[in-house]
């Protein structure tokens, strides 16, 4: 199957590109269209302004041209005809003029064209109302980020925490609707700096450079089968303009600095982008307490309490090379390198470990863990769009490369009960990793009428991904001692996994009856893998195929109301996250072990959506409900002396039904408000009869957001932001709820070039506490975790060089991929190396 889909791709590549190296070119004409940009308020000219001319009555740019300093302008290469001409340039309104061409011989001359800035309408009446944050369309939610001011100096962290039905927590683990099964794309493509943590991406993008976050609930064929909850595209300023510009972005703070400088440079067809991102954070300090009773299997009773002081140090970066050039009018390609690194160091001091035995003490251990995770990332990517003279035809070819190399290690150091200040023993687990993935997409889109509102989708892609790991234990005596490894398979050996997703899709898009839209499309996917043990151990995984159908449908009501409802099937395969045979006991009470042989999940979606507008205020409810079977649910067992050891098993249904309200009010032209709240009724269910893992579990979820922005005299800006989550619900219990709030002031100065910006978070609170609990027939865990999160912070942002609006729209298409079931206990947060072990996701 896979090597006929293979084939097939390749003789359409090669049908289509002769095709169209057959198609002629358009000649140029020796007349021409003269014209002078000039500021209508000052008389100023508005040099390196655009003009593009427009065929009447359509969004067709048949030519244009970029003004000189002294704001003139030549067009020429047109044909006879009516035109628009669009006159645009940064931070003014798109000046239009009428231009009928009776002759190709001759010059028209339009004189000057007067353009009027941004803030001013005709008869001079001052307007600042806040832009619209949200749009709604047939499968997806799109949040305007770039028109949200409260996020600036912070990271796509800050960013998602504003975001209708999205949550994310302290750690910045993102979920939708209450499920972390997600694809995160960025730029509609998966990136291998998101490749090992959603949360670790998220601090390496500043929200500055992000243009606007797609929540996609129910994806079409289009996209890959995975993601239970649905999809989130995070989409970056692009720079489509002409000239020349640097953007610096800096901040500091109590617990983080950044510092941030992205170049873009365009000439004519030729473009290129060169930009970084750092980011630092420290004095990040916390503790965490915990205590589990077992009930052993001869009756006793094991307690344990643990405590330890936290503290962890970060430095994120995120380094792009971008070009694109056009070939001609129906031929694009654009090439990009992204490279990320990542250095988290975790400490736990004053380890402290008390084991009782039917309420007897036996033993005391005093102990301090580091933690170490490094990783390096690259992506590459070359695209190829070929559009047509038909409007909304187009073909892309797409390839990416992605790559990430992690290191992940902890260091155990057991101290004398006797002298706190000797060192008993070290134990030491390092496990390298290696993720890698070759994909390949081809995408054909063609409307199949002539007004183009019936819409034609297929393709095919092929996803090959290697994952590697290297895991080992060592033991050494003393403080001086040696490691020397050991020598047990569960403990010390080689993993390897290489998995091949071969999909092939179709989707149609038609209006139905009056104001009605649907959308329908089917997927299929056939998967084969290979995982195998350098010794003893076997994992034999059968390949198998997923037929996945989607449908959105939405329709018009009056004053521009809109009511969608959709369906999908998903599948979300898990990651390594899941699978990693490392045995994690980082902390010794608590050890965990991932499952080679894990099954893939299977969830069906199914949502109904109202949006609507009251005067000033943008409203929005949706109601869902999600099946997922063969949840992939953490296994928990008692070994000796109350340790809980857990693995993972395709054991779980999880149901979900709720509700999420979204408005934007904007109370005046200087005040708007926006906000959101998420609620739903958890069922989880694990569907085993021994009455020693059995387990079931319900209860409601509700999480909110509110912040608003208020416009001062003299280009300030005031914010405030607030977020809360409730307790989740689990299988085995429930994680904590949470609160977090911010105030910043924001002053812009140099024409809007230039601005600086004060900010406080949490200033109200020392720290915050999380509680989490476990509860099984023999397990009772409750543990607490403290952040010390109150921040102050200062941030510039400042723009050298001048832009101009490119002449038309240019199409850039990427890969979307996406790949395996992430994250950990929902959340939860334990003593020692969270989920332990490699963490490699393949996206």
């Amino acid at each position: 199957m896979k090597n006929l889909l293979n084939l097939a791709l390749a003789f359409f590549l090669l049908g289509t590109s002769l095709a169209f190296a057959q198609q002629p070119q358009a000649g140029a004409t020796a007349g021409r269209i003269r014209g002078i940009a000039k500021d209508l308020k000052t008389g100023e000219a508005v040099g390196y302004a655009t003009a593009a001319l427009y065929k009447a009555g359509t969004e067709v740019s048949t030519s244009g041209a970029v003004a000189d300093g002294d704001g003139v302008f030549y067009i020429t290469g047109y044909e006879v005809g009516e035109y628009e001409l669009h006159l645009t340039f940064l931070g003014y309104e798109t000046a239009k003029r009428t231009v009928n061409i009776n002759s190709l011989s001759s010059e028209i001359n339009l004189g000057e064209i007067g353009m009027t800035d941004e803030g001013v309408a005709l008869e001079e009446v001052t307007v600042q109302g806040q832009r619209e944050l949200i749009e709604e369309r047939v499968d997806r939610t799109i949040y305007k980020a770039e028109n949200d001011k409260t996020t600036a100096g912070g990271d796509g962290t800050d960013v998602l925490r504003r975001v209708p039905m999205l949550s994310v927590d302290l750690d910045g683990n993102v979920s939708m609707r209450g499920s972390s099964n997600i694809l995160v794309l960025i730029n509609n493509r998966p990136s291998a700096i998101a490749a090992s943590s959603i949360s670790d991406a998220l601090k390496q993008i500043p929200a500055d450079e992000i243009k606007a976050v797609e929540v996609i609930t129910s994806p079409s064929a289009r996209f890959d089968a995975e993601g239970t909850s649905g999809v989130i595209n995070i989409v970056t300023k692009k720079n489509t303009l002409q000239g020349a510009t640097l953007n610096v972005n800096t901040g500091f703070g109590l617990r983080g600095s950044n510092l941030g400088l992205q170049g873009s440079a365009r000439k004519g067809k030729l473009g290129f982008s060169l930009g970084g991102f750092g980011r630092a954070g420290y004095n990040i300090l916390g503790s965490f307490d915990n205590k589990q009773v077992t009930n052993n299997a001869d009756g006793s009773v094991s307690t344990s309490l643990q405590s330890a002081d936290t503290e962890r140090r970060d430095v994120f970066g995120r380094y792009n090379f971008g070009v694109d050039y056009d070939i001609n009018q129906y031929n694009f390609l654009t090439g990009a390198v992204n490279f990320g690194i990542r250095n988290s160091k975790n400490w736990q001091t004053d380890f402290l470990t008390q084991n009782f035995l039917d309420d007897v003490l036996t033993r005391t251990q005093n102990r301090e863990t580091y933690t170490l995770d490094n990783s390096n990332s690259i992506d590459v990517s070359v695209n190829y769009t070929r559009t047509f003279e038909k409007k909304g035809r187009e073909l892309s070819l797409l390839t990416l490369y992605s790559a990430n190399d992690r290191e992940n290690s902890f260091t155990n150091t057991l101290f004398d009960n006797d002298d706190l200040e000797d060192i008993f023993s070290r134990t030491q687990n390092i496990n390298p990793s290696k993720n890698e993935e070759f994909t390949v997409q081809l995408d054909y889109v063609t409307p199949v009428d002539e007004k183009g509102n019936k819409i034609l989708e297929y393709g095919a892609k092929n996803i090959l991904r290697k994952a590697y790991s290297d895991f080992a234990y060592y033991l050494a005596e003393g403080e001086d001692g040696d490691f020397v490894e050991i020598e047990d398979p569960s403990l010390s050996n080689e993993f390897s996994y290489d998995q091949n997703v071969t999909a092939g899709y179709l989707s149609y898009t038609t209006p139905l009856l009056k104001d009605y839209t649907l959308k329908a499309g089917m997927r299929y996917e056939y998967t084969t893998i290979n995982a195998d043990f350098k010794t003893e151990f076997e994992a034999d995984i059968p390949s198998y195929g997923t037929f996945v159908p989607s449908l959105n449908a939405s329709r018009k009501l009056k004053n521009g109301n809109l009511i969608k409802a959709a369906y999908n099937r998903r599948i979300q395969r898990p990651s390594l996250r899941y699978l990693n045979p490392n045995v994690d006991i980082s902390n010794p009470q608590q050890i965990s072990q991932g499952n080679p042989e894990l099954d893939p999940e299977m969830t069906d979606n199914y949502e109904l959506g109202y949006s609507t507008f009251i005067k000033s205020t943008t409203l929005n409810f949706t109601g869902f409900y999600r099946n997922t079977t063969g949840s992939i649910q953490p296994l928990r067992t008692v070994q000796n002396d109350g340790v809980i050891f857990t693995t993972y098993e395709n054991i779980g249904q999880e149901q979900a039904v709720g509700a999420n309200i979204f408005f934007n009010i904007n109370i005046s032209n200087k005040l708007s408000l926006n906000g959101g709240t998420d609620l739903y009724y958890a069922m989880l269910d694990n569907g085993l009869t021994d009455p020693q893992y059995a387990a079931k579990n319900d209860g409601f979820v509700i999480s909110g957001r509110l912040f608003g922005n208020y416009t001062l005299p003299k280009d300030w800006q005031v914010q405030v932001f607030s977020f809360a989550r409730g307790r989740q619900v689990q299988l085995q219990g429930s994680s904590g709820g949470f609160a977090m709030y911010g105030l910043n002031f924001n002053k812009q100065f140099n024409e809007k070039r230039g601005s600086i910006g004060f900010g406080a978070e949490n200033f109200l609170m020392k720290e915050f506490k999380i509680n989490n609990e476990i509860i099984t027939p023999t397990i009772m865990q409750n543990s607490t975790n403290a952040m010390r999160n109150m921040n102050f912070k200062v941030n510039f942002s400042y723009r050298i060089g001048k832009m101009s609006m490119d002449q038309r729209p240019r199409r850039r298409k990427s890969i979307n991929n996406d790949d395996m079931k992430e994250g950990g206990d929902g959340g939860q947060m334990e003593g020692g190396q969270t989920g332990g072990g490699t963490q490699v996701r393949n996206k």
